[in-house]
């Protein structure tokens, strides 16, 4: 996954709190809680529950019910400004506003009548119980049914056989302290304090695998190896199903796709370099890179439902920001997971880092590779078969 780190003690849950404390039925309580943030009666109907959160109710109480146990243990430590306890809804529509809006610890607690502390430890204790909780929603696929759907539908996209992943890096770009000696090192190329998140996404936009934490002067490459997925990929232990056979007795093995930020693998192919392609290299390329689109379009997708990470961030703790990344991915997942009809809303073209320009890799192709992507390139031109 990356260098995220931080360990979680589980709490005993006070079964009486839990019971004083029972969240209502949806609709009554945001008939209720929109009331109390706007000031407005019900029937001006102000807000509209799926663009103030970025979520439909079905995934508001399915987030609800998994960080309800967790969550009610320290229910009675958070309350408003008037001594009312945050009851578990509130809890989460707090946390959720903070993490899709962006907007700041100050503004929303003037919002939710509380003040920036609060907000700021109802958010972090989500983000921990989450990461908890909702992890299995970002995993790589186990069930072999799983792993051909997923290259099924990759080799829709532009033909590609025995694809099973799509590669992209993005920037989450900050504001650092102006005391802070490290800052050098996480100015990216574009002369920005970033962190910089790797992220390997299925056909469906779906985050399977993803490192966070490292600074933005790190380079494409060196966070690709950097990462556990390089090593498993590198040992066999991922990426190792079954292979396909091309003519001459060329074999492909399971692969992702990237950019030419990325180095050329066995497992990892990227496209020709260099002006002057022949046409099939040409073709190889516009294929390469209509299947790693989806990775951007996933990163963009993440960004506009979680704006927390979508403009510069002020001052953030970096030791909490891989972790705070980590769960908008999970609730990317999620959305996606409930097939909910709130993603069909969000942009899906807009380049997830506009001003940023595309990194080369300066490291040797691999001799394996380089000779393979060559034989796929031939078998699209129609010059190889099966």
């Amino acid at each position: 996954m990356g260098p995220i780190r931080g360990s979680r003690k589980k709490k005993k849950v006070d079964q009486n709190v839990v019971a004083a404390s029972e969240f209502q039925p949806l609709e009554c309580w945001w008939d209720g809680f929109s009331q109390r943030i706007t000031g407005q009666s019900k029937s001006k109907g102000v807000v509209k529950f799926e663009s103030f959160f970025k979520f439909s109710g079905k995934t508001f109480s399915y987030i609800c019910s998994l960080v309800k146990e967790d969550m009610m243990a320290r229910s009675s430590t958070f309350r408003y400004s008037n001594g009312k306890p945050v009851c578990l809804n509130d809890q989460v529509a707090i946390a959720l506003r903070r993490l899709s809006s962006g907007d700041s610890l100050c503004s929303i607690g003037e919002c939710f009548g509380m003040n920036q502390s609060t907000v700021s430890h109802i958010t972090w204790r989500f983000v921990e119980v989450m990461e908890e909780r909702g992890l299995h929603h970002l995993s790589w696929p186990k069930e072999q049914g799983e792993i051909e759907e997923v290259k099924s539908k990759f080799e829709k996209i532009r033909g590609l056989p025995n694809c099973c992943g799509a590669i992209d890096i993005t920037h989450i770009m900050m504001t650092l302290p102006t005391t802070d000696s490290s800052d050098d090192i996480w100015l990216d190329g574009e002369r920005n304090c970033s962190m910089i998140l790797q992220a390997i996404v299925d056909p469906d936009m779906r985050f399977r695998n993803i490192i966070t934490g490292w600074p933005g002067s790190m380079s494409d490459d060196i966070v690709l190896r950097s990462s556990g997925f390089f090593k498993m990929s590198e040992e066999g232990d991922c990426l190792n199903g079954e292979k396909l056979v091309l003519s001459e007795g060329t074999e492909v093995r399971e692969y992702i796709v990237g950019d030419s930020g990325f180095p050329l693998l066995p497992w990892l192919l990227t496209p020709y370099k260099g002006r002057g392609l022949w046409e099939h290299e040409s073709e190889f390329n516009k294929r390469i890179s209509a299947t790693q689109m989806v990775a951007q379009r996933a990163l963009v997708r993440l960004k506009e439902m979680c704006k927390i990470i979508q403009g510069v961030m002020w001052k953030p703790d970096k030791n909490k920001l891989p972790r705070i990344i980590l769960v908008c991915c999970i609730l990317h997942n999620i959305v996606i997971d409930m097939e909910d009809e709130v993603q069909d809303e969000m942009p899906s073209s807009r380049h997830h880092e506009p001003g940023y320009l595309q990194q080369i890799c300066e490291s040797a192709a691999d001799d394996m590779a380089f000779h393979l992507r060559e034989k796929l390139s031939l078998y699209f031109a129609g010059k190889l078969s099966r």
